[in-house]
């Protein structure tokens, strides 16, 4: 009998212990299969109730886990789902079960913001295991789409044509979707095995639950999907899609007397067309003909007193609309050079470079952008594993037309220009070793030389390889590119003495001005590698450089050359609830650079925290220190500054954003060794919910710094150049205003308006003298008040130190703009919209660079505003 009851408890052991595995195998391993049937009678209506009964077809599936925040967990609430297919489309049926219908959060936003409780469904059609298109509404029956690459990479720009509906009762709530084949793209077969997997948000609990369940240090996304199967038969469609736009266009602005261009008001109108054509099973050709983004959001104001070129985020929709296939960044990361990239699409439609001087009676009407006369983008994936880009774009040849006493005469800003792009990727092993190129290449027809300034051509092209392991928790990867740019000596002359650049640093030993070059070729790269899945811990890092030769900017983005910079990083990362963290990640990073002669940069460190507690609030602070740093550029084709160290903490704070109300607070602070630089920044946002379909937002932000050192200009003489800089007290005040209404799923209002008040404040003038100097003070010699003087009446200073005497104009200023767009949007049939929008811009400046946040606002307010309403309608015809 012992040795019956000890056998019994060994059985029962040993199925305990089966089960105990099999389920951490359905967990973390197992991959789940939907067998899901075609039907043949007729389709459901998609009205969010799943009532017909060819839902019957097939069996409800489910088995939810929980991937957040309690990894591995039952969900709180259970979710069931349904597929089936037709010849056409496939349908899904998602019932996402509530035992508090009531605590539905159901929010009306504009597309693709998945806020409020959704579900959404991940098909990778390819079966490639790396690229997955995603389908997700809301509660509220707001659409959210996206293209995964790369098993990771999301692209939330892509807008595809399909159908769904949402339905509340006493049970939860219901999903009903129905997606068109020709919004998929996959290979001709007889039978398919596709990549799938179903999500859910349980919003009052930020509650994420998967049906094939993916570990959160998990490093891909789409290769651990589940399978569909049971979908035989079916041909890919190849869809054609043609979209006509009209517009017309009222502007009214300030009256200016004998300006024949100033009129106070202006009527125009444009039309084009944007199209889709599937060129075959897996590639598809996107184009626009004279398109029109005046429904775009305008560009943040700001005042860049640095050497650089703004960087600013592409927003026009064709543009944005799947861009991850070009982009070609040369470094990661979020640092100074994550800007860098082969292909920055603001170049195409830029401003004019050229603007030529004008008399004093001289009025002129100059275009604000380039006008793109066309562009075409042929895009996809092929069966077996390339991915493929092509863009190409053609500008038009811009004038400025001059009017002097009634008489006008034209002149051209900006030539002819034609943009290329070209991507490929190829995946091996299942996406675990990816070999890719770019290549770029922008040829301007210059036929006037007043724009020999510009080059004729620039070519870039760039090679990368990434190769992953150990079910990609560690990766290592490379990229190379080289770039040549042609043209005259003029132009050549003018991208080595650029901010990018200067080769003409008289300090500089290694670089040199070469008047005679009528092309120029550098060269760029990274090599990096490191672990990020596969636990809590990871890190890595990279080594990154940019040959003095290097030129991106005709097409790409380019900050600075002449450099290379290593960075090695670490974090660790805590997912799961523990005492009042619901999950904490830490994080430090240490770089280094030097230029190409070998001289030593700067160098620094960072370590900073992010947490959210139990009550869904949110905290992080960080702490950076810059050793020193080696500023080439400050001095704009000077000698080099030795600045000092400094130090810079910030810290931000947020509330629980699922409530009505939600508060956050970021401030930061930079102190620089040796008094040489102090400035605090600080923003303040409410976002405030009344109701579901309203947002209201408010974001005030304050910066002030003192500077003990700023570029002013560069006085020339016969035995050499004076630089002088000066101290600065810079003040800025700006506040974002967004209101978002949704009236239903597909029409919405959205209002955005910035004003923005600077001033800077001159003062504590000098001269470089010893820019290298370890000790800042021995850099400069500060003008004496009997050496330095300033005329009220010209407002010009006059410098006499007994060495040298030259005058220059008081830099003091204050500039101050708003901006605003107001946008109603309405989808009023899949793919056709209305646009609805007014914008406002008002813009000044004044000689006080003494901050007076009420003599601003009184300054701003006085000026005439520049009004812009624009009504914009487009139809979708799809063949």
């Amino acid at each position: 009998m012992v040795e019956l009851h000890a056998e019994l408890r060994i059985r029962i052991l040993l199925i305990f212990v089966l089960l105990l595995f099999s389920g951490s195998i359905i967990l973390f391993g197992q991959n789940r299969t939907y067998t899901t049937n075609r039907i043949i009678d007729t389709p459901p209506t998609i009205d969010g109730i799943i009532d017909e009964e060819v839902w019957d077809e097939v069996p409800w599936s489910g088995d939810f886990t929980q991937r957040e925040p309690y990894e591995g967990e039952p969900p709180s609430q259970k979710t069931n789902f349904k597929v089936i297919y037709d010849n056409n489309n496939l349908y899904v049926a998602i019932r996402a079960f509530d035992t508090e219908p009531d605590e539905i959060e159901r929010r009306l936003t504009r597309r693709d913001s998945f806020e409020g409780d959704w579900v959404g469904i991940g098909i990778d059609s390819y079966n490639d295991k790396l690229t997955g298109f995603t389908f997700a509404v809301n509660a509220a029956g707001v659409k959210g789409d996206a293209i995964i690459t790369n098993d990771g990479d999301f692209d939330i720009t892509w807008d595809p044509v399909w159908y769904v509906k949402v339905s509340i009762d006493d049970h939860g709530w219901i999903a009903e979707m129905k997606i068109p084949y020709n919004q998929l793209r996959f290979a001709k077969m007889d039978y398919h095995v596709w990549g799938f997997e179903v999500l859910r948000q349980l919003f009052r609990k930020e509650e994420l639950s998967l049906w094939q369940m993916i570990p959160v240090d998990a490093a891909g996304w789409v290769s651990r999907w589940g399978t569909l199967e049971g979908i035989n038969n079916i041909s890919p469609k190849k869809e054609i899609e043609i979209i006509p736009y009209g517009m017309i266009k009222y502007e009214s602005f300030e009256k200016e007397d004998g300006n024949p261009f100033a009129t106070g008001s202006k009527f125009g109108y444009n039309a084009g067309v944007d199209g889709k054509v599937a060129i075959t099973n897996d590639l598809t050709l996107n184009f626009t003909a004279n398109p029109d983004f005046g429904q775009v959001e305008a560009d943040p104001s700001e005042v860049n007193l640095s050497a650089f070129e703004s960087f600013f985020e592409e927003k026009r929709p064709f543009f944005v609309e799947g861009s991850s296939i070009y982009n070609y960044p040369l470094t990661a990361g979020d640092g100074p050079f994550s800007s860098d990239n082969l292909f920055y699409s603001r170049r195409i439609g830029r401003q004019p470079h050229y603007e030529p001087e004008l008399l004093d009676e001289e009025y002129s009407d100059s275009p604000e952008f380039t006008t793109i006369l066309g562009a075409v983008k042929l895009s996809g994936k092929t069966e077996n594993g390339w991915s493929i880009g092509v863009l190409e774009s053609l500008t038009r040849e811009e004038k400025i037309t001059i009017d002097f006493n009634g008489e006008q005469r034209k002149e051209i800003t900006e030539p002819t220009t034609n943009y290329f792009n070209t991507r490929i990727q190829k995946d091996f092993n299942n996406g675990n070793t990816q070999v890719g190129g770019m290549i770029t290449a922008t040829n301007r027809f210059i036929n006037d030389s007043t724009l020999e300034f510009l080059p004729t051509s620039a070519y870039t092209s760039g090679l990368d390889f990434t190769k992953f392991w150990d079910e990609k928790s560690y990766y290592l990867a490379t990229r190379a590119i080289v770039s040549v740019v042609n043209g005259s000596t003029e132009a050549i002359t003018e991208i080595q003495e650029s901010p990018q650049h200067y080769f003409q640093r008289s300090d500089s030993k290694h670089l040199k001005v070469d008047t005679t070059l009528t092309s120029l070729s550098g060269h760029g790269g990274t090599v990096e590698g490191g672990k990020i899945g596969g636990g809590h811990w990871s890190f890595g890092g990279w080594t990154t450089w940019r040959s003095p030769g290097l030129e991106l900017n005709d097409m790409g983005y380019l900050r600075i050359s002449d450099f290379i910079n290593q960075i090695a990083w670490a974090g660790y990362r805590i997912w799961e609830p523990i005492g009042i963290f619901r999950s904490v990640n830490f994080n430090a990073a240490a770089w280094s650079g030097w230029d190409f002669a070998g001289l030593h940069l700067y160098n620094g460190g960072n370590i900073n925290v992010n947490t959210q507690f139990t009550n869904y609030w949110r905290f992080g602070t960080g702490i950076n220190r810059e050793g020193f740093d080696i500023n080439r550029h400050e001095l704009r084709g000077g000698p080099a500054l030795r600045a000092p160290g400094s130090w810079n903490s910030w810290f931000n704070i947020g509330t629980d954003d699922r409530k009505k109300i939600k508060l956050s607070l970021m401030a930061s602070g930079n102190w620089g060794d040796d008094h040489y630089r102090k400035s605090s920044y600080f923003s303040f946002e409410i976002e405030y919910r009344p109701l579901d379909f309203i947002q209201l937002s408010v974001e005030p932000s304050y910066s002030m710094s003192n500077n003990y050192m700023i570029y002013v200009e560069t006085i020339e003489f016969e035995n050499g150049d004076t630089y002088l800089v000066s101290s600065i007290d810079k003040e800025f005040v700006s506040m974002d205003i967004r209101i978002n209404v949704g009236i239903t799923p597909d029409l919405s209002i959205q209002f955005w308006g910035q004003p923005f008040l600077f001033s800077g404040d001159y003062s504590g003038f000098k001269k470089v003298v010893n820019p290298m100097a370890t000790n800042i003070k021995d850099q400069y010699h500060t003008y004496t008040a009997d050496e330095i003087s300033i005329n009220k009446e010209d407002d010009m200073y006059t410098v006499n130190d007994g060495t040298e005497s030259f005058k220059f104009e008081n830099p003091d200023f204050s500039f101050y703009e708003f901006r605003s767009n107001l946008v109603v949007r309405w989808e009023y049939i899949p793919g056709s919209t209305a646009y609805l929008v007014w914008s406002q811009g008002r813009t000044g400046d004044h000689p006080d660079g003494k901050f007076s946040l009420g003599d601003n606002i009184d300054r701003l307010s006085s000026l005439t505003a520049h009004n812009v309403f624009l009504l914009k309608l487009s139809y979708r015809f799809s063949f």
